[in-house]
């Protein structure tokens, strides 16, 4: 089977087929203007960022991908990146980055490699792996996230390799289901997240973790998560919807074959406040700024909602 990040990189292009060809136009101009000269994509701060390098790929491999020089550049940073010195999610920046350069220039920025670097990659997956059976995010991090353990395993899927002792993986997210339905971050936390119940459920599709009852308990949680707003909050306490966790709790509820919570007319009345006339879009309502993370984010929830730009 297809890995997981691919399948649902086709799947949004799918939904985000009637977009106008302006405002695909328009949200692309934006995501290329954060490309700097060493051919990495900035956030807000400034500067080339694996992290939202990493998101701009991913935002424009729904917008037509890049092309020439602005591609050239991209592999020239991804080639310069050591993977030994980075977090978990920088290597899936990394690595997602790097295939898509792949498919769209047919420039392979694994050429210098060893043959077996996918089983190199693995041995430093497995060093993030924590004795609670997850990843944390450093080599630092004593306990495992759900979020970089659903990182790891994707992963996993990107470079063919079978991840070791998935039954430990499933156990560990199994624990960080709490009593709402929903599952947290790490140990400690009481609060289940729409997030992490995301990843949670990524997690045990793509391992065979989840059961009928695992279900309804999740989209219990996600019916209790809906904002008035027209998205999803982050958790049940945050009064306001953002367009990471609208699009992670909209990406759940498809996934588990869930009922309708949200209409497509709300979701896209709540995406198309957060969206900037100069292309790109912004978190929250009260967010004051756009980035490329947040711009993948909103186009995710317009491609699983099905349309485009109205």
């Amino acid at each position: 089977m297809e890995p997981y990040l691919l399948r649902l990189g086709e799947r949004l292009v799918s939904g985000l087929a009637g977009m106008p060809p302006e405002t695909q136009v328009r949200h692309r101009q934006f995501i290329l203007r954060q490309q700097n000269p060493d051919g990495g994509f900035s956030g807000r701060e400034g500067g080339s960022d694996l992290y939202y390098t990493g998101f701009a790929v991913r935002g424009l491999s729904l917008l037509g991908g890049l092309e020439g020089s602005e591609c050239a550049r991209l592999a020239e940073y991804l080639a310069s990146q050591s993977r030994a010195q980075l977090t978990v999610i920088d290597l899936v920046s990394w690595l997602y980055s790097s295939l898509m350069v792949q498919t769209w220039s047919g420039t392979d920025v694994l050429a210098g490699f060893a043959t077996d670097w996918p089983t190199r990659l693995a041995e430093i997956f497995e060093s993030f792996r924590t004795r609670d059976g997850g990843y944390a995010k450093t080599h630092e991090g004593a306990a495992g996230s759900t979020y970089h353990s659903f990182l790891i395993t994707t992963c996993y899927e990107l470079i063919g390799q079978q991840q070791p002792h998935p039954k430990r993986l499933i156990q560990f997210v199994y624990d960080r289901q709490r009593e709402d339905g929903g599952f947290v971050e790490i140990a400690p936390m009481k609060r289940s997240g729409t997030n992490p119940t995301a990843a949670a459920v990524a997690i045990l599709k793509i391992l065979g973790g989840l059961d009928e009852e695992l279900k309804a308990d999740i989209l219990a949680f996600l019916q209790e998560a809906r904002s008035s707003e027209g998205g999803f909050q982050a958790n049940t306490r945050v009064p306001f919807a953002d367009s990471l966790s609208t699009f992670t709790g909209l990406l759940t509820l498809q996934d588990l074959n869930g009922p309708s919570l949200i209409s497509t007319a709300a979701l896209n009345g709540f995406i198309n406040q957060l969206e900037s006339p100069d292309g790109g879009f912004r978190g929250a309502l009260w967010d004051q700024g756009t980035d490329v993370e947040y711009t993948f984010y909103a186009l995710g929830v317009r491609g699983l909602a099905g349309t485009g730009a109205t």
